[in-house]
């Protein structure tokens, strides 16, 4: 408590230090003060420094009994007279006390340093993310002023759609909370946010739109010059994204494959003159290879210009909780209603049955269900089934080829219904566009939304046909043309189609004539497909110098267990019994050489297909087509070929 209470007291007298810090933390939206968050972070830090004061424990027992065995590497070459007392275990107790108070000093600065700088790099990442959305928040608060909107309806209406625009419907949030509960007027409640955003075109943007309601000037002309402009800015920053991913692109291919080789060949040499090297070889296959990677995709998950999760939130009212609606109970029709929830029940195993893949497609988690129980009886049978060996890596050699096909059973079908759901909404995506441009042509000649779509069901757009079919459908049963366009989206699952289902929708309650809304978010689209394409095509060239670089590790892998180990396997122990180093060449575990080197092809072959799919398409799980791929060439290539 005493410790806190200086704090406060610190912080209060030297305000001016932890300004930077309030700021950040305001615009980071961390929820807690700067007293808070110093006390978190001093508590977070001393652990820290605990933490690694066990490893400098350790580590000053190392030196101590280096320094007493007289390997300290550092020569006496001036002939110096050490005193008696360094080689006493009071020194050696004070070296270990001096080494522990050092890496608790260090422990705790760094994560102290480390935690004040948190809410910066969390600020950068929010105006990250607000950036990304903020021209699709843009054209959906345009299509509201061409109703007769005024501005604090949109900001509100806005704010209650964050779970489809993310952190940029949360930024206008805080408009909305300072005017409702701070007495906050309008103009003040936008400049206070213009003042705490963490990104600054959303700054910019706000402060022109001040402009523009001071000066009473047109906001839907305003609003639809900022749409265009965003778009633009957008390929920019694709461009420059793909300038640093092809960086990192060739930065893993440098580290986590010709890296990772090059030690390969160094411990099987070694390995072979002196036998120590299995565990370093263990180390890179098991350990170093696969965090590696992780950190790599986790790595590209932050660099990446990714679009955020949306989701549809659909509200209910109570008719109880209105005190002047009378509601009338009628007796006799429980029968009825449970023969509907029998029927619902029916009629989702009867389209189950007659459909047994759309399951997995709307849903590829699905897949698990079938295919984990499938591999685990594969398994247990395999393990019930074979001959109980002796040797342990002849055990090793039998079960890991059936523990890879087990996780192919896994992993294959879940590769397969993701391709079949990625080309579907891909192909939908690229024709949102020209749906969105007949649509709009089809609005401006004067006919109402719900009559374009009429129209819209005889036009070929593809696997978009269908789904206008069923939005027409839909509406033709009595939803109105809000609920058939929420199911269309339902149907779909992805962010671009679910901003373009808020904007339509919002923009119809607003106006009958939405032609201009609708061209604007034609333009939205075809720049994301035209991004998406431009990324795919750029990051093509880097999925197959992944795939050759596989295919070169396989290669010298393969060259090594074919022609390297059998020949130091055969030499002869009499001719080099007194070989020096090399005596020791009778010892060598070349069994479990070969299998450590053909585990690293099946470790590479996992996670360069993860790092495939990362970079190409943005999705680890985008990469389990090209980790499945790899899987059955290296399988391949070891039990049949070498």
């Amino acid at each position: 408590m005493n410790l806190r209470y200086y704090l406060r007291n610190r912080i209060h007298k030297d305000s001016v230090t932890y300004h930077s810090l309030h700021g950040d933390m305001v615009s980071a939206r961390m929820g807690m003060t700067v007293e808070q968050y110093i006390w978190r972070s001093v508590n977070i830090s001393i652990l820290c420094g605990l933490v690694l004061a066990l490893f400098g424990f350790f580590f000053g027992g190392m030196i101590v009994l280096a320094f007493k065995s007289g390997n300290v590497g550092l020569y006496n070459v001036f002939n110096l007279q050490v005193p008696d007392f360094f080689y006493t275990a009071a020194f050696g107790q004070y070296i270990q006390v001096l080494t522990v108070v050092i890496c608790f000093a260090i422990g705790t600065y760094v994560a102290y340093a480390g935690l004040l700088r948190f809410p910066r790099i969390e600020k950068r990442n929010r105006a990250v993310r607000i950036n990304l959305t903020l021209h699709n928040a843009v054209a959906y608060m345009y299509s509201m002023p061409r109703g007769g909107a005024q501005p604090m309806i949109i900001f509100r209406s806005l704010s209650e759609n964050s779970n489809i625009y993310g952190e940029v419907a949360l930024e206008f949030r805080q408009i909305v909370r300072d005017a409702d509960f701070f007495g906050f007027d309008m103009v003040s409640a936008i400049r206070h946010l213009s003042e705490t955003t963490p990104s600054e075109k959303l700054k910019n943007f706000l402060e022109d739109l001040l402009s523009v309601i001071e000066s009473g000037g047109n906001m839907s002309e305003f609003m639809s010059m900022r749409v265009r402009l965003y778009q633009d800015e957008a390929r920019f920053e694709q461009k420059q994204f793909l300038n640093v991913l092809s960086i990192v692109a060739e930065s893993y291919v440098t580290i986590f494959v010709a890296g990772p080789l090059f030690l390969i060949i160094i411990m099987v040499v070694m390995g072979m003159i002196g036998g120590g090297a299995v565990l370093q070889l263990s180390m890179v296959t098991y350990a170093l290879i696969p965090i590696g990677s992780l950190i790599f995709i986790l790595l590209l998950d932050l660099i990446s210009v990714k679009t955020e999760k949306t989701e549809r939130y659909v509200k209910t009212k109570v008719l109880e909780e209105y005190d002047d609606v009378r509601i009338i109970q009628r007796a006799g029709e429980e029968s009825l209603f449970a023969q509907l929830i029998h029927y619902d029940k029916i009629r989702n195993l009867t389209h189950l049955l007659k459909h047994p893949f759309d399951s997995f497609v709307r849903n590829i988690n699905h897949t698990f269900y079938i295919t984990v129980p499938v591999a685990l009886i594969y398994v247990a049978v395999m393990l019930v089934s074979i001959p109980r060996y002796s040797n342990i890596e002849t055990f090793i050699d039998v079960v890991d080829d059936h523990i890879v096909l087990a996780l192919l059973i896994i992993i294959i079908p879940y590769a397969v219904f993701y391709e079949m759901w990625a080309r579907k909404v891909i192909g939908i995506e690229s024709l949102i566009p020209d749906f969105l441009e007949r649509m709009a042509g089809i609005n401006q000649v004067g006919l109402t939304i719900a009559q374009a779509i009429a129209i819209m069901v005889n036009t070929n757009l593809g696997l978009l046909s269908y789904e206008i079919r069923r939005i027409k459908r839909d509406m033709d049963w009595g939803a109105n043309f809000t609920e058939a366009l929420m199911r269309f989206e339902e149907r779909v699952r992805t962010p671009s189609i679910a901003r373009t289902v808020t904007l339509i929708t919002k923009a119809s309650e607003m106006s009958g004539s939405i032609g201009e809304v609708l061209s604007i978010a034609s333009s939205d689209s075809k720049m994301t497909e035209v991004l998406r394409r431009e990324r795919s095509t750029e990051m093509f060239i880097y999925t197959a110098i992944i795939y050759l670089s596989f295919f070169v590790f396989m290669a010298v892998v393969a060259v090594l267990t074919t022609q390297f180990l059998p020949v130091l396997a055969n030499v002869s122990l009499g001719k080099l019994a007194s070989a020096g180093s090399f005596s020791g060449i009778g010892k060598i575990p070349i069994q479990t050489f070969g299998r450590l080197l053909y585990h690293t092809c099946l470790m590479q072959a996992i996670f360069s297909g993860m790092i495939a799919g990362q970079m190409g398409e943005g999705s680890v799980a985008a990469g389990v087509k090209h980790s499945c791929v790899l899987l059955l060439i290296s399988i391949i290539t070891f039990n049949f070929i070498i």
